[in-house]
């Protein structure tokens, strides 16, 4: 049982706001400016940012990611987990990829409007828009904004396919655009399922939905007739790759379809962030934890080539592939989620036919 060694500040996954690669200066407050009149933290709120965008979908063409084309709403997330990927994204916004990826959210009020007028054009090209990719369209704030809901609401008028990742029960309140866009082939839900011990996930992602509430999740929207697949990512070796057996039988108990796992990655400022979280949570595991990594790594913490990146090398990702394997075959998923059908996209008029019946 994993025995928290501090709580997360402010219900945080990160405790500092690292330097950001892409700025010469820096601003240090002395520590007194860090503390109340009583000498305790203060813990930063969080600030909502505006976007002016005037694009809502971003292409990739990595050949380690099974989708080219992703919509968000949001850039940051609340959900803070501290070992998220995407927060150097950050960076490129001249905040810090710690605190700030956590507090600082930038939201695109006009995201359902531009997404309306991108597949509105003639050269759109219908094709599985994947939400989540980044940051949690279903981060807390989204109860609040709704722009996520927003959004599926245009692709389900316009029947475009969407796969939506998430680790929020809040995606069940949507279950009646979800299940409209499934008639037609045209929407999955791949529920990222780190740990089923309570302790671990609120301090590994301390503002997402508790594992209980995330199988929940599962089962509200298979029974909804919405394909879910599980995604247990990250699998920290030396942390979580023991649940892996567990995970996988409760997924596929709630009704998950499939499911599939990606090993931690470390990119740049990531790493530093991670070990301090070790530091203050997890001390105890800290040298087999990073110790592993090194070994799925070619010796250090990360490393970016194409193919391995997402699963690492060597014996233990070799280990973790064959738990994995093992476990998903006793687990008995059908492994039965339908192909995207692109077929029934079409553009909706408000004009009248020429010629009426």
């Amino acid at each position: 049982m994993f025995q928290p060694n501090a709580v997360a500040p402010g219900g945080r996954g990160s405790a500092t706001n690292p330097h950001n690669r892409f700025e010469k200066l820096a601003i240090e407050l002395e520590p007194e400016a860090l503390v109340d009149e009583d000498g305790q933290p203060i813990h930063p709120r969080t600030q909502f940012l505006r976007d002016d965008s005037q694009s809502i979908i971003s292409y990739n063409d990595s050949p380690d990611i099974p989708f080219s084309a992703g919509l968000n709403p949001y850039r940051g997330c609340e959900h803070g987990c501290a070992y998220c990927f995407a927060r150097p994204y950050h960076e490129y916004l001249g905040f810090s990829a710690g605190l700030d990826f956590e507090t600082k959210i930038v939201v695109k009020e006009n995201a359902p409007e531009l997404l309306r007028a991108e597949l509105s054009r003639k050269k759109w090209k219908p094709q599985v828009l994947t939400m989540s990719a980044i940051s949690d369209a279903y981060q807390p704030v989204e109860r609040r904004l709704q722009l996520t809901r927003r959004c599926l609401a245009v692709l389900a008028e316009f029947r475009n396919p969407v796969g939506i990742i998430t680790k929020n029960h809040l995606v069940t309140r949507d279950i009646d655009y979800l299940s409209e866009l499934a008639r037609y082939h045209a929407a999955t839900v791949s529920i990222s399922l780190t740990s089923l011990e309570p302790e671990l996930a609120k301090t590994l992602e301390p503002r997402a939905s508790p594992p209980s509430r995330r199988l929940a999740a599962i089962e509200e929207l298979s029974a909804a007739g919405i394909p879910v697949n599980v995604m247990t990512a990250p699998i920290i070796p030396g942390l979580n790759d023991h649940e892996l057996p567990d995970l996988l039988a409760a997924a596929a108990k709630a009704g998950a379809r499939s499911a599939g796992f990606t090993v931690l990655r470390l990119p740049f400022a990531v790493a530093p962030l991670f070990t301090e979280w070790l530091d203050r949570h997890a001390p105890g595991h800290k040298d087999k934890v990073l110790s592993r990594i090194r070994s799925m790594r070619g010796g250090i913490l990360y490393d970016a080539k194409w193919g391995a990146r997402m699963k690492g090398e060597g014996f233990f990702a070799q280990q973790i592939k064959a738990l994995f394997d093992l476990s998903y075959r006793r687990a008995g998923f059908p492994d039965d989620i339908p192909e995207y059908d692109v077929s029934h996209f079409h553009v909706p008029t408000d004009q009248l036919p020429l010629f009426a019946d």
